[in-house]
């Protein structure tokens, strides 16, 4: 067997059944979307506490930070979920989501602290996987 064949039947041997395949895309994009939603949701809910947080955090302009954040989470976890404009929102959100973690997170030697940014940074890691590969079947960019 050639090297090429090789590979060929290697890559036939390592696929998904095909109903899973068009499942998973739309699950990941499920449950990666749920903190962002849930996030935003929590900082309608309590919108001084959040300013109050940014602001603590050192950061400048906090009510605009508290605004676009909530943009980005609920409309960009929203989109995620849909699956509409996915490469775009993704790359946006791992963005937001690195910077939230060098903003709020960049203190390694608090155990939790060090825990949010690793959590952040592999978010950052299954967003750029979204990036590379779209959204799926189950997605309406899938309907264009």
């Amino acid at each position: 067997m050639s090297n090429s064949a090789a590979i060929r039947h290697t890559v036939t041997q390592n696929r998904l059944p095909s109903a899973l395949a068009d499942a998973a895309p739309l699950a990941g994009r499920v449950f990666m979307s749920a903190i962002f939603v849930i996030s935003g949701a929590s900082k309608v809910a309590a919108p001084a506490a959040t300013i109050g947080y940014i602001e603590s955090a050192g950061l400048p302009l906090a009510p605009l930070g508290f605004a676009l954040a909530i943009i980005v989470e609920v409309l960009g976890g929203l989109a995620l979920i849909a699956g509409y404009r996915t490469r775009l929102v993704a790359a946006g959100l791992a963005g937001f989501t690195l910077a939230t973690a060098l903003a709020f997170h960049s203190n390694l030697a608090d155990q939790n602290q060090f825990i949010h940014f690793f959590k952040n940074i592999a978010m950052v890691g299954g967003l750029l996987q979204v990036v590379a590969f779209g959204a799926g079947r189950f997605s309406l960019d899938a309907r264009r």
